[in-house]
C-alpha cells in the first residue's frame, strides 16, 4: 500500500525539481534518418500526420486511441500527460532473446515489442492549428513476461511533455522501425494561464491515485510508460477507470491554481469534500486545510450510518455500499479578500 507524500513536501521538491523535457532541438533523430539531415519526424510519418491534421482523422495501420489526459505544474509551464490504449497484437510482440545471465534456466521468458512514437505539437489560434511548434521522437522497447501474455489484451500507456499555457493540437504517431505501418491520432487540449486568475481559483484535473512512489530521478527525455505515468521524481499509478472496492480510499491528487500566499510563502486553502449518491449525501468529510497548492489526500470510503432500535439511536461506521457516486470539492482561498472559491466534481463507482 502506498504512503502519500505530505502535500507541503510535494510542493517543495516537485515544483523545485520538475525538469522540462528537451525541445525538438534536444531530441535525437530516428535511427533510419541519421545519415543526412537532423530530422526528428521522418518524412513518411510527417506526411501521414499532415494528411489527417485538418480533419483530425487518424490512420489505423497501428490502431490506438488517446482516451484521456491530465496536466500538472512544471515550473512556469505545465506537464501534459496523454493516456493511450494499444492492443498487444497490434504492437508486434515477439519472443525476446534470452538475457545473458549466469543461470539461464532461471531466466523467465519474455516477449518484446520495438516501435517508435512521434509527437507533433501545434499551437491553435482561433480554432486553426498553426505550423509545428515541437516535434518529439520516442523510441520504445516494451517487454512483458511471456507467461500470461495475452495478444488480445488492450493495455494503456502514458507519455508526457512540458508546455506553456495555451491552446494546442497534438498529432501522435506510432510506427514500425521500417515505417511500413504508421498509425496516427489527434488530440486538442488547453493549458490554463494562472497569471490570468485574478481573485479566482481553478485546479488541474482532479484524479485518483492507486500508487505513488519516489523513484529518485527526474526523467530527462519523454518516454512511453505502461500502466503508470511519470511526474518529476514521482512514479504514479492513477485509478484510470475510477472504480473502487469496499475498504478503499479516494486518494485525490491535484494542484490548486490562483491561491494567494502570505509573506512567508504559505497559502491558506480550505477544501470541503463530500460524496454524493445522486442528490443524496453519502459521506461528509471534515474540511481540510492546506498551506501549499499541491494536494495529495486520502479520503476513506467509510459511511457513518444511524441505526434506530425503538427509542435508541446508535451510529455505525460501514464501508460505502456498491453504486455510482460523485466526489464534490469546494475549494476556498482564505487569504483572498473577500475569500474566493471554486467547485469541482469527479464521478466514481464502488463495486
Amino acid at each position: 500500500m502506498k504512503k502519500l507524500i505530505v502535500p507541503v513536501v510535494l510542493a517543495g521538491f516537485i515544483l523545485g525539481l520538475m525538469a522540462v523535457p528537451g525541445t525538438a532541438q534536444d531530441q535525437k533523430p530516428a535511427p533510419q534518418k541519421q545519415a543526412t539531415t537532423r530530422i526528428i519526424i521522418p518524412k513518411e510519418v510527417r506526411d501521414t500526420l499532415n494528411a489527417g491534421l485538418a480533419a483530425k482523422q487518424g490512420r489505423q495501420d497501428i490502431p490506438f486511441s488517446i482516451f484521456n489526459s491530465t496536466f500538472l505544474p512544471a515550473q512556469q509551464a505545465f506537464y501534459m500527460v496523454f493516456f493511450l490504449k494499444f492492443k498487444n497484437a497490434d504492437l508486434g510482440f515477439a519472443p525476446a532473446p534470452p538475457s545473458p545471465v549466469a543461470d539461464a534456466a532461471a531466466a523467465s521468458a519474455k516477449v518484446r515489442a520495438v516501435f517508435d512514437v512521434f509527437l507533433d505539437f501545434h499551437k491553435v489560434t482561433n480554432g486553426v492549428a498553426g505550423p509545428t511548434l515541437r516535434e518529439i521522437y520516442v523510441p520504445v522497447t516494451e517487454e512483458q513476461e511471456a507467461t500470461g501474455f495475452d495478444p488480445a489484451k488492450e493495455e494503456w500507456y502514458s507519455i508526457g511533455y512540458s508546455l506553456l499555457p495555451g491552446d494546442y493540437l497534438v498529432g501522435i504517431a506510432a510506427s514500425t522501425h521500417d515505417l511500413k505501418k504508421i498509425g496516427t491520432q489527434y488530440f486538442e487540449f488547453s493549458l490554463p494561464d494562472p497569471t490570468k486568475l485574478v481573485n479566482a481559483l481553478d485546479t488541474t484535473p482532479v484524479f485518483f491515485v492507486k500508487d505513488l512512489k519516489n523513484v529518485g530521478q527526474v526523467e530527462q527525455q519523454p518516454k512511453l510508460h505502461r500502466a503508470i505515468f511519470r511526474y518529476s521524481v514521482l512514479e504514479i499509478v492513477p485509478n484510470i477507470d475510477c472504480v473502487f472496492t469496499a475498504g478503499d480510499s479516494l486518494d485525490v491528487f491535484f494542484t490548486i491554481l490562483g491561491a494567494k500566499q502570505s509573506a512567508d510563502g504559505k497559502s491558506s486553502i480550505e477544501v470541503v469534500y463530500d460524496v454524493m449518491k445522486g442528490q443524496e449525501p453519502a459521506i461528509k468529510f471534515q474540511p481540510a486545510m492546506y498551506e501549499a497548492p499541491l494536494v495529495s489526500h486520502p479520503l476513506p470510503l467509510k459511511q457513518t450510518v444511524q441505526i434506530k432500535k425503538g427509542d435508541q439511536v446508535t451510529t455505525e461506521v460501514r464501508d460505502l455500499a456498491p453504486g455510482a457516486y460523485t466526489l464534490h470539492l469546494k475549494i476556498t482561498d482564505k487569504l483572498a479578500t473577500p475569500p474566493v472559491s471554486c467547485t469541482k466534481q469527479v464521478d466514481f463507482t464502488v463495486k
